[in-house]
C-alpha cells in the first residue's frame, strides 16, 4: 500500500520535516510513500493509494506522540537548500537520505553516492539561483501619491528558476535598508517597509512599470562594455536569455554583439596614433607636480627628512607617517626592530607600544639607558590589515625590507656603530640577507664589515604572542638575559 503526502512545496522545510518526522518514526520505507504537490489530488482515491494529508493521522502514531529525530547539521543545511529546488522529486529523494542516515551516520560523506551527489546538484543549482536574484534584479522607483510625503517606493519583478524568495529576502532587507520596496516573482514575493520584512508563497502577475533609470542602465552597460574581451558563450551562462527581458541594457545587447567585431579592428587601427585614455589629463596633473629639491644626505637630520617622503615601496600609501630612527648619532650601540606598530605609526617614534615598553623593561634591567642608544626599524612604515576598528600587524614581504634597506644602510653607515641587535627575523634578514631560525644564530656575535658586531634576539612583540603564561615567563627571561649580555659586551 503506498502512502501519499501533500505539501506546498514552496521553500518552506518545515512542512516536510514534520512529514518526514511521521513517517520516518512509523517505520515506512522510501519507496512506499508518493510525495506530491498540492493541486496533484485527482485519481487520489484507487486501489492502491493510502491518503495521509498533512499526515495528521499515520498508521503508528497518535496527536500527542512526541517525534525526535535525530540528524547531522550537516543534512539540515542541504534540506534547507534543497526543498526550495523546482525538481518534483526533492522531497522523496530527501526522505531516501533521512531513512538512511539511521543506518549510515556519514553518509553525506559519500561523495560518490548517487542520492548525495543530486542532492548537492540541487543545492548548488540554488545557491546559483540566489545569485543571479541578487545580481539581476532592477528596482523601478514607484511614485508617492500627489502631496504625500514619506519613504521612497520601489518595485521589482525577477523570474527564478527555483523557491528561493523567502530564502534571499534577507539579503535585500539589508543591502535595502532605507527604502520600501516589493520584489515580486512567479514564484512568491517580499516586501520591507522599514520595519517589518514579509515573504509571500502566492504566485505574482508582472505589472507594466517604466521609469527613468532604465535609461542610465543603458547609458551605463554601453559605456562599460568591451568588444574586445567578448565571450558570447561565457556571457549566454552567466546571464541567461530568460534573463533579458526584465533588464532594460539588455536590448542593447544584440546590436552590441553584432558591432563587437568592427569595434575592435577600429581600435586597432586607432591604436597606434592616439595615446591611451585620460593621458592628456594625466599629463596636464603631472606638470603641475613641482619636483622636490634634491637634498644633500650628510647628516642624520637630513635623512630623517628625506624619509619623510619615501615612496620606494607601497606601504607608504597606508602608513600614517615614516617612522625613522633616533637616538645618538654617535651612539655605540644600533637596536634595529622589524617595523612600527600601531602606537609607534601614530606617534612617529620606535618602540613606544607594548612591546617598546618590554624593551625598556629589558634595557633598565640591564642597566642601559635608551638615551644612549640609537635605535630603529628595518622597515620604517606600519603593515597592517584593517579588522574592525584595529590594526593588525602584517609581515613585510621580502620586497619591501629590500627597499627600506635603502634607509637602514645609511642610518648605520652615519651612526657607525660598534654592535648592532637584530631583533626579529626581518630585521635580521635586512642586515644580513641570512634567512636562518633566529634560534640558530641567538646568542651568538656575529662579525660584519667593518668591525662591526652583530647580536640576534628575538622581538618584543614575539613575547606578546605567547599564549601559555609559563612559557612566556621563560621567554621573557632569555630576552631580557640576551640584553643584558650584549650591554655588557658593548661595554
Amino acid at each position: 500500500m503506498t502512502a501519499s503526502c501533500f505539501l506546498e512545496g514552496r521553500g518552506d522545510l518545515t512542512e516536510w520535516r514534520d512529514a518526514a518526522r511521521r513517517f520516518l518514526m512509523a517505520g515506512i520505507e522510501p519507496a512506499e510513500i508518493d510525495w506530491r504537490l498540492r493541486g496533484d489530488e485527482q485519481g487520489l482515491f484507487d486501489a492502491t493509494a493510502t491518503v495521509f494529508p498533512n499526515l495528521r493521522s499515520s498508521p503508528t502514531l497518535t496527536e500527542t506522540d512526541t517525534i525526535q529525530v535525530s540528524v547531522p547539521l550537516a543534512f539540515l543545511r542541504l534540506a534547507e537548500a534543497v526543498v526550495c529546488h523546482s525538481n518534483p522529486g526533492r522531497f522523496a529523494l530527501l526522505y531516501r537520505l533521512l531513512f538512511r542516515l539511521k543506518q549510515e551516520r556519514h553518509l553525506l560523506d559519500v561523495k560518490s553516492d548517487v542520492d548525495v551527489v543530486a542532492a548537492h546538484g540541487m543545492h548548488k543549482s540554488v545557491g546559483r539561483d540566489y545569485h543571479k536574484m541578487t545580481a539581476f534584479v532592477r528596482f523601478k522607483e514607484m511614485p508617492l501619491p500627489a502631496g504625500t510625503v514619506g519613504r521612497r517606493r520601489f518595485f521589482s519583478w525577477f523570474e527564478p528558476d527555483h523557491f528561493i524568495v523567502a530564502r534571499v529576502a534577507p539579503f535585500f532587507q539589508r543591502r535595502f535598508n532605507d527604502m520600501d520596496w516589493i520584489i515580486a516573482t512567479p514564484r512568491g514575493s517580499a516586501s520591507w517597509d522599514g520595519e517589518t520584512l514579509r515573504t509571500s508563497t502566492q504566485p505574482a502577475q508582472k505589472p507594466d512599470i517604466s521609469d527613468e533609470t532604465e535609461e542610465l542602465w543603458r547609458t551605463y552597460y554601453a559605456s562599460i562594455f568591451n568588444p574586445a574581451r567578448l565571450k558570447v558563450k561565457m556571457m549566454m551562462t552567466e546571464m541567461p536569455k530568460k534573463y533579458w527581458r526584465n533588464l532594460p541594457e539588455a536590448d542593447l545587447i544584440p546590436g552590441l554583439i553584432a558591432g563587437a567585431e568592427a569595434q575592435v579592428m577600429d581600435m586597432g587601427r586607432r591604436q597606434a596614433s592616439e595615446p591611451l585614455p585620460f593621458h592628456h589629463r594625466l599629463q596636464a596633473a603631472a606638470a603641475q607636480v613641482q619636483a622636490r629639491p634634491v637634498v644633500e644626505i650628510d647628516t642624520i637630520e637630513s635623512l630623517r627628512q628625506e624619509a619623510r617622503h619615501c615612496s620606494r615601496c607601497d606601504l607608504h600609501c597606508r602608513a600614517t607617517q615614516t617612522v625613522f630612527g633616533e637616538g645618538p648619532v654617535d651612539a655605540r650601540l644600533m637596536i634595529v626592530g622589524e617595523q612600527p606598530g600601531d602606537q609607534e605609526d601614530l606617534e612617529g617614534r620606535p618602540f613606544t607600544g607594548p612591546a617598546g615598553r618590554i624593551f625598556d623593561e629589558a634595557l633598565s634591567l640591564a642597566g642601559l639607558d635608551r638615551r644612549m642608544l640609537y635605535v630603529t626599524n628595518a622597515v620604517k612604515h606600519f603593515k597592517y590589515e584593517p579588522r574592525g576598528k584595529r590594526r593588525i600587524h602584517r609581515r613585510p614581504n621580502m620586497g619591501e625590507v629590500q627597499q627600506c634597506r635603502w634607509w637602514l644602510t645609511r642610518e648605520i653607515h652615519l651612526v657607525q656603530p660598534k654592535v648592532i641587535v637584530a631583533m626579529g627575523a626581518t630585521a635580521l634578514f635586512s642586515l644580513t640577507d641570512y634567512k636562518d631560525r633566529l634560534e640558530d644564530l641567538r646568542g651568538r656575535s656575529i662579525v660584519m664589515e667593518e668591525g662591526r658586531t652583530l647580536f640576534v634576539t628575538v622581538h618584543p612583540s614575539y613575547l606578546l604572542r605567547i599564549p601559555d603564561e609559563g612559557r612566556r615567563a621563560e621567554e621573557l627571561a632569555r630576552f631580557r638575559d640576551d640584553i643584558r649580555r650584549i650591554g655588557r659586551f658593548a661595554a
